[in-house]
Parts: C-alpha cells; structure tokens; sequence
C-alpha cells in the first residue's frame, strides 16, 4: 500500500475550487472507509487539502457518490456541507451525467447480447441486494425489495473476442453495470465476482469515463473528463486507438 502523503502529492485532480473536488480515482482503492483498516481515497484527497492549503485541524469532505473499490475514474467530493447536499441531491435524482467505459468478453455460444445484434440500445432488469453475499442479482419484476436498473449503451469498438461499451446508466443501483452485462453473459473483463475469468490485477474493466453535473453554487455545468489507466492502454490498445477521444 502506497503511505498516503506521497500518494496525495501525486493524485490525478480533474476539477478543483473552493466547493468541489473531482479527481481520477485509481482502481483497488475504496472510495471511503467503513472500518477504518484500508487506505482510502477520501482520506488521501483530505490529505491532499490539508497539506495544499496548510490545514489546521480536520478537513470537511463529502462523499456525495462511490465507486466500486476495483473501478477507477471520475470521482466527486463536496469540500463544503453546503455542496454536499447540493450534488448528494444530483445523485439521488439521477441529475449527474455518467459515462462509463467498459471492456467484456464475448458471450458463450449460444447466448447473443443486446450488442452483438446492435451497436446501441438500453439494459432493463430488476435487482435485488443479496447482503450476505455481498452480491446483486437480477430478479423477477415482482421480487420483494426489488429496485429498477436501466442504461444505455453503445459499441466503441470490437476486437479479439472483447467488446468496448460505453455505458450510460439511468440508475444508481449497487453493482449496476456488473451485474446487469454479467447477466447476459458478459462478465466485465476481470470481475472475478460476477463470472470472469480473467486476471486484471486489482482492477475490473469497468471506468468511470465522465461526470456532468450542476456546480453546487453557480449552477453552470461542469464536466470532468477521467483518462484510463495504464493497465488498459496495455492489455486494451486495439479496442482504445481507433475511437479513444
């Protein structure tokens, strides 16, 4: 594990002013602590703010969205109670554009995703929070507890075997995009958990490309725009060259 403060001096900032902070979040990183053990990413960009502004005292950061511990990409703190509540409000009504990047392997024969057929089209299923198992699964509509999960997609490019997705969710639902292209037999390259077989490091394919949202004060739309990893420039170059912007 990388010691915070020399983590901090390096971290990617996307966006900054006094009411929000956007930076690009490194996968196998959690984005806030429950337990206090792991290093986490809220603590690393509360370093960050303290040692840049000389500090005293605690610094407030509000955790307004999450990513996934082994997803990277665009993620945004409130640096203000005010902002938090303001963008936290954004993403409950589902008001902040996100565009994620997904690499998945093809379907086993016999099984054609939406995406084999077209190159855009939307994902509709109902998910149910299995807590014991730390899992989501895709459930009958009239399941107890159920909640609706809805994207878009569309084919950035094929090759190999892989398919690059851009994915724009309409819904903010635990494990969302895992488990709904999971369910159709396309498990994110290297999410272990819903069904790949392939080793990515602490990562999973899935990036969390761009965030639109309302600036908590001003009101203007700010976007911020996160770079992949390295890692997928490597073991992804064919699917990224000809379309990545």
């Amino acid at each position: 594990m990388i010691h915070g403060m020399s983590f901090a001096d390096s971290l990617d900032i996307l966006h900054e002013d006094n009411h929000c902070v956007a930076l690009n979040k490194p996968a196998g990183w959690p984005t806030t602590h429950f337990d206090g053990t792991d290093e986490t990413v809220d603590r690393l960009v509360k370093a960050y703010l303290k040692e840049k502004y000389a500090k005293p005292g605690n610094v407030f950061l509000g955790v307004v969205h999450r990513l996934d511990k082994p997803v990277s990409g665009a993620l945004l703190f409130a640096r203000t109670s005010k902002a938090a509540a303001r963008l936290s409000e954004q993403f409950r009504e589902s008001a902040v554009e996100k565009v994620y990047w997904a690499v998945v392997e093809d379907a086993p024969r016999g099984s054609q995703p939406p995406w084999a057929k077209a190159d855009t089209g939307s994902l509709e299923d109902w998910l149910f929070k299995d807590e014991t198992n730390q899992r989501v699964e895709v459930v009958p509509k009239d399941t107890p507890d159920a909640q609706f999960a809805r994207l878009l997609f569309q084919v950035r490019a094929r090759h190999d075997g892989l398919t690059l997705l851009e994915l724009r969710p309409h819904t903010g639902r635990k494990h969302q995009l895992r488990v709904q292209l999971a369910s159709r037999g396309c498990a994110i390259y290297g999410d272990a958990k819903y069904g790949s077989g392939r080793p990515f490091g602490h990562a999973i394919a899935l990036h969390a490309r761009s965030l639109t949202f309302l600036h908590p004060t001003t009101k203007e739309p700010i976007t911020v725009r996160a770079d992949v990893p390295k890692l997928w420039r490597g073991r992804f170059a064919y699917l990224l060259n000809p379309t990545a912007t």
